[in-house]
């Protein structure tokens, strides 16, 4: 993208403990050099192998599902052969077309506590199938440490469960008060970051990795975003330098691509559902729509409209990457 000996940063004139973040930006060519404009956009590069990126390409697979394949097909199969022998519960309630069933959890509007177990679920089985112990220092907790007291000397030696880093994951989105699309994002992120940093996701990392992920999310897509500041009121024993330096490595390791398609948001969404269902985590039960909720419905439908004009398509991406 041409020479890149100058920068433009942004600090926040309130508190010199807040951090600045620098962004390369493109100098201006000297006379008689050739443009390079068509240069590929970042979000539009494959990686070396060929291989398609899951958190650029809607097509692709998430990870995380295909490290819970097995325990998705095992899953699968257990309820299907329940039903084969007796099923006791009430049937699944399926919209008609005298009745429409909904939750309250949706592409647009996902339920937080769900959509934080089903994000701590694929972490957990991100750490349980990796396939190598590839790791970098700045996510290495033994190096830096969250806490005083430090990191056993088995530190390395032992999964944690999926009550473990949902607990984890619930404080820090409880305190900071972090939406559920924050949570999605998140692992879009984390995803990201091991297709591009070719590490994986294991127990001395998976809580620095998770921090800079939703440390990242908050800022790109919360409207009101966190200071880093904020979090070492969370984490009391972390320093700002500490989370500074990891927001700059985690940013330089996804090589400053922050982009989210809408196609992606959405696959990352619906694998979570798939995840969930194949684990018995229950999302709220569907109610039938109601004349005032679906009243409520057109209402945002009309205003959706007016902000984002063209078809649907067109309107959901607009509004994603407006968020």
């Amino acid at each position: 993208m041409g020479n890149k000996n100058s920068c433009c940063s942004y600090s926040s004139p309130q508190s010199s403990h807040r951090e600045r973040v620098i962004l390369p930006i493109e100098d201006s060519l000297p006379e008689g050099e050739i443009s390079q404009s068509n240069l590929q956009h970042i979000s539009e590069r494959e990686g070396d192998d060929g291989e398609a990126d899951p958190s650029q390409d809607p097509m692709a697979k998430t990870i995380f599902i295909e490290r819970s394949k097995t325990a998705i097909e095992n899953g699968m199969i257990r309820r299907k052969s329940q039903h084969q022998i007796a099923d006791l519960r009430p049937l699944k309630k399926s919209s008609s077309c005298s009745t429409i069933y909904l939750d309250d959890s949706t592409v647009s509007q996902p339920n937080l506590k769900n959509t934080v177990k089903c994000v701590a679920l694929a972490i957990y089985y991100h750490i349980k199938n990796r396939d190598s112990q590839r790791d970098i220092d700045i996510f290495d907790e033994k190096l830096h440490p969250l806490t005083r007291d430090g990191v056993p000397d088995d530190y390395d030696k032992h999964n944690p469960e999926h009550k473990q880093i949902y607990k984890f994951v619930r404080t820090l989105f409880n305190a900071a008060q972090l939406t559920a699309e924050c949570a999605i994002i998140t692992l879009v992120y984390l995803e990201r970051l091991l297709t591009y940093a070719e590490l994986d996701i294991q127990p001395s990392n998976w809580k620095r990795i998770v921090l800079g992920a939703i440390l990242l999310a908050s800022k790109v897509w919360d409207d009101q975003a966190v200071w880093n500041v904020d979090y070492c009121q969370i984490l009391k024993d972390i320093t700002v330098e500490d989370m500074n330096e990891l927001e700059r490595q985690f940013l330089e390791l996804l090589q400053f691509n922050i982009n989210v398609p809408s196609s992606v948001y959405a696959k990352y969404y619906f694998d979570l559902r798939t995840l969930a269902e194949a684990n018995e985590l229950a999302f709220p039960p569907p109610e039938p729509l109601s004349v005032e909720r679906a009243q409520k419905l057109e209402a945002m439908s009309r205003v959706m409209r007016t902000i984002y004009p063209g078809s649907s398509e067109e309107r959901t991406e607009e509004m994603v990457q407006s968020r």
